[in-house]
């Protein structure tokens, strides 16, 4: 019946774009990676040394899937929508500057906003804050990196796409916007944060105009991104983040490849693969770091007894792959990645030190989540640092307010708890900061619930605990740092002479200073270097957030007037039109 309903609706219109020249077929709501991946076209630009890269992170993050769209270079094929027409070509090493050298670029009008509230990401936590703020009557600005909200984990499908929701998942991201839109929140798409500086006022790229945000508090609910795992080849194209390959179909309803493999360590492999499988792609293999489940059931009961609802749809997951015939291998990692004519091989090591190669289309990685924490490091949030999960945790008190005066922070940016444990903190947060800003009543919130969602979610960490890579470990060839291909032997060769300090190393190396902007090596590094060093591992240990935190035109800057020193504070007598975020 729900394939019958599916075939009523409206199919989304189909065209073609040119890549280098050739046609490509996309479908309106597509990326430009979506609709190049689903024609297998895996390489979207080159590096310094000739190698292609291609969809790593799928999310902005990683800046490796840059094109040249119409001209302009750096354009990121995860977040640019196809349309027809449009002219895509490789991204060359170095981009010739665009357009005619002499002309000064235009600046982009400023707009200004001085919301109660400004909740940045629209994701699980982020959506119940606007929400929960909204339903007392504040001005809530929500603000998200992507068109349309739903975040990371409710991925939301392209609006254009005319699709059905494909699961309960979709469908209570669907409710959670609805529900944060009718309680009054004001939600703006295509909006990255690039600046925050003292006010706290940010600075906003949104669809090519320049937005300054002066609010009364804030609730910073960014979200993780995924932590890879460091070997040979992990930078090649068809080498992408697990989460990566999940939006790829749920958002756009592309595949990457018709045979993938999964590596990691934690659920999100077991659900992508099993979507994926249900998607009619071949899943060759999940490995799994743990070890099997059935060798904790203490850990299976404490899950069962938190949330057995939850518990139970996670063991049927791992049914249904044994029913689909999908090899789960436990205490499995991969090893190495290398191209393997049009496909890639993957290497993969079990416990006994046995080595299995498999050819696959793509391989999808998950290893867990590194929060994504930079403006709350701009904010000068305090932070302590988790040597268990291997996560900088900011302080925040029984509301989650941060040791900064009306700033909170919700979900996985403070250290990856989950979706449910997310909303409930968005829902207490957003009651705070609206009491805080508005001067209402405070609302009774559900400590108990959460406290529950965190007991299921300690259990699970127990059932997936694996040893994690450690940097001694690490291949001498692998590259540590993909932006600058930095690879581990020079990381080495520096620590082994005393330099310690990671703007020295930094400095003698460049990493950190490309595209990502260290948001993978430091994770890798600076634990390291201060483990060599016999120093705390803190928020000091790692390269100081710099504005901008995100790739922005330099028009960008100039119409904020930050570059020559001065602060354009937001005029609280501005509209209030935004961009809407609903689907």
């Amino acid at each position: 019946m729900e394939q019958d309903e599916e075939s009523l609706m409206a199919e989304p219109a189909v065209f073609n774009f040119a890549f280098n020249g050739t046609p490509v077929p996309a479908r309106s709501g597509q990326t430009v990676a979506a609709a190049l991946l689903a024609a297998g076209i895996r390489n979207f630009r080159k590096t310094n040394s000739g190698q292609d890269r291609g969809v790593f992170c799928g999310m902005g993050i990683c800046q490796d899937c840059l094109v040249e769209i119409e001209g302009a270079p750096n354009r990121r094929a995860c977040l640019f929508q196809a349309k027809a027409g449009l002219s895509v070509r490789t991204q060359q090493a170095r981009s010739d500057a665009v357009g005619n050298r002499n002309e000064t670029p235009a600046i982009p009008p400023v707009r200004s906003e001085s919301p109660d509230l400004l909740v940045i990401g629209a994701g699980p936590g982020g959506l119940a804050a606007a929400e929960a703020a909204a339903s007392l009557g504040a001005d809530v600005l929500l603000l998200d990196e992507r068109k349309f909200p739903g975040g990371q984990f409710y991925k939301q499908t392209a609006p254009d796409l005319n699709r059905k929701a494909l699961d309960r998942q979709q469908q209570s991201g669907a409710k959670a916007i609805d529900a944060a839109l009718d309680a009054g929140a004001r939600m703006i798409g295509d909006a990255a944060v690039w600046g925050v500086f003292d006010g706290p006022v940010f600075y906003v790229e949104t669809s090519g105009a320049a937005l300054t945000v002066l609010p009364s508090a804030t609730v910073v609910a960014t979200g993780a991104y995924e932590r890879p795992r460091v070997v040979p080849g992990w930078e090649l194209s068809g080498v992408m983040t697990t989460g990566a390959a999940q939006s790829l179909w749920r958002t756009y309803r592309s595949l990457p490849g018709r045979k993938l493999a999964f590596a990691g360590n934690g659920p999100l492999n077991f659900q992508v693969a099993l979507e994926i499988s249900r998607a009619g792609a071949e899943v060759a293999l999940v490995a799994e770091a743990a070890a099997s489940p059935f060798a904790r059931l203490l850990c299976a009961s404490a899950m069962l007894a938190s949330d057995p609802l939850l518990a139970l749809k996670g063991f049927s997951m791992v049914a249904e792959l044994a029913a689909r015939r999908i090899p789960v291998r436990y205490g499995t990692v991969i090893q190495g990645i290398e191209a393997s004519g049009d496909q890639i091989a993957a290497h993969f090591a079990n416990e006994n030190g046995s080595v299995e190669t498999i050819h696959v289309d793509a391989l999808c990685m998950n290893y867990g989540f590194y929060p994504q924490n930079e403006i709350l490091r701009l904010l000068n949030v305090r932070f302590d640092y988790d040597s268990t999960r291997r996560q900088l945790v900011p302080k925040r008190d029984a509301r989650f307010g941060t040791s900064v005066d009306g700033v909170f922070a919700v979900g996985d940016c403070c250290g990856t708890m989950g979706a449910p444990a997310s909303i409930e903190e968005g829902r207490i947060a957003g009651f705070a900061a609206a009491s805080l800003a508005t001067g209402c009543p405070a609302t009774k919130t559900r400590p108990r619930r959460l406290a529950r969602i965190r007991r299921f979610q300690r259990a699970l960490w127990g059932l997936f605990a694996a040893e994690p890579q450690a940097f001694e470990d690490i291949c001498k060839s692998a590259l540590v740092c993909r932006c600058e291909n930095i690879d581990k032997s020079r990381i080495d060769e520096l620590i082994s002479n005393g330099i310690f300090d990671m703007g020295a190393v930094k400095r003698a190396t460049r990493i950190g200073m490309g595209r990502c902007q260290g948001r993978y090596c430091a994770q890798i590094v600076s634990p390291h270097a201060a483990r060599a060093a016999n120093r705390t591992i803190d928020e000091y240990a790692s390269f100081a957030p710099r504005v901008p935190i995100k790739p922005v035109a330099i028009s960008m800057i100039a119409a904020t007037k930050i570059a020559d020193g001065e602060q354009k504070i937001p005029n609280p007598n501005t509209s209030k039109n935004d961009q809407s975020l609903r689907p």
